[in-house]
C-alpha cells in the first residue's frame, strides 16, 4: 500500500482498501493524521451508508477505517462450511436418514432429495426451505456431485454423493440420475 497522504484523494484511497494488511497500515497512518482528515473520512463514509458511534473521534485509526469500510457487517457472513451431521426424516419419501458419520449427510440416502436450508453448507441460514430435487450427477474434483434445483425458488446447488458411509446413497437412485 502506498502512503494515502501522497494521493490526490487520500480519503478515496482509504475507502478503496481491500486487504487487512493495507487497512492495518492505513489505520496507523490515520492515527497520525489530523482530526480534519478523520472527520472527512467519517463524512464521506457516512454518505455511503457507514455508521459510526458518537465517540468516533477517539477510536483508533484501524477501527475507524473498518467502520468506514463497513466490514463489520460483512465479517458476520460465514463463508466456510459447518459440519452438521444430524439424522432426519425425509420430507419427500418419509424414510429416516441416519447420520453420515464420516461426512455430514445433507440429503436422503434413499430418494436423494434434500432441503434448501443452507446458504453455506451447514449454516441453516436460507429462508427458502424448499425441496431440492435431484437433477443429474456431475463430476467434480471432489468426486461425484448431485446437481439440485429448488422447487420453491429455482436456485441450483450441488451436494456430494455419499457412497462411502455406513448407509451410502442408494445405487439405483444414483443410476437413475446418471442417465
Amino acid at each position: 500500500m502506498r502512503d494515502p497522504g501522497k494521493e490526490s484523494d487520500p480519503i478515496g484511497s482509504l475507502l478503496a482498501l481491500v486487504s487487512r494488511g493495507d487497512v492495518k497500515m492505513a489505520g496507523a497512518w490515520l492515527d497520525g493524521a489530523g482530526r480534519s482528515l478523520r472527520g472527512e473520512l467519517v463524512a464521506r463514509a457516512g454518505a455511503l451508508g457507514a455508521t459510526f458511534p458518537e465517540d468516533w473521534a477517539v477510536l483508533e485509526g484501524r477501527r475507524l477505517l473498518k467502520l468506514a469500510l463497513a466490514r463489520t457487517q460483512g465479517a458476520q457472513i460465514r463463508t466456510n462450511p459447518i459440519a452438521r451431521d444430524e439424522s432426519f426424516s425425509c420430507v419427500h419419501c418419509g424414510r429416516d436418514a441416519p447420520k453420515g458419520g464420516r461426512r455430514p449427510r445433507d440429503h436422503c440416502p434413499h430418494c436423494l432429495h434434500s432441503l434448501h436450508v443452507d446458504i453455506v453448507p451447514g449454516d441453516r441460514a436460507a429462508d427458502c426451505a424448499g425441496l431440492l430435487i435431484p437433477l443429474r450427477l456431475v463430476a467434480s474434483p471432489k468426486g461425484a456431485m448431485i446437481q439440485y434445483r429448488c422447487a420453491r425458488c429455482g436456485a441450483e446447488r450441488r451436494n456430494r454423493v455419499l457412497d462411502d458411509l455406513a448407509v451410502p446413497d442408494d445405487p439405483a437412485a444414483l443410476r437413475g440420475l446418471a442417465r
